[in-house]
């Protein structure tokens, strides 16, 4: 359902205890078209740590956020600028607010763990 789509995981650093990094990995073992991002930047597995969605440079359709609350806001409007037509809110995201202004946008919001829901882990 998701191999043919560009994917962006909002959180990833190079920590690898923290989910950003787990959910990156694993995606990108998988196949999948990923792309990181984190307003620190920096590079992970040898793949660039995009600032911002829009420096990632292809149209992406799927956005996972695993970001601190205070962050959902801004991440929610980056995809609606962006073309993102499905957002993953991750455990410990979810938001009233954020998960509101995703569906007035158009886009498609989920509470859910996108590894487990979609039977990675």
């Amino acid at each position: 359902m998701y191999e043919d789509k560009n994917i962006a995981v909002f959180g990833v650093s190079q920590d690898s205890s923290k989910y950003g990094y787990k959910i990156f990995s694993t995606l990108l073992e998988k196949g999948f078209s990923v792309y990181a991002v984190n307003p620190k930047g920096g590079e992970v597995f040898g793949k660039k740590i995009y600032p911002s969605l829009k420096e990632v440079p292809v149209p992406v359709e799927v956005a996972i956020f695993v970001i601190p609350q205070k962050a959902l806001l801004n991440a929610v409007e980056q995809c609606e600028n962006g073309g993102v037509k499905e957002i993953w809110f991750q455990p410990g995201t979810e938001d009233p607010t954020a998960y509101n202004a995703t569906k007035e946008a158009g886009m498609r919001p989920v509470n859910g763990c996108f590894m487990v829901d979609n039977g990675f882990w």
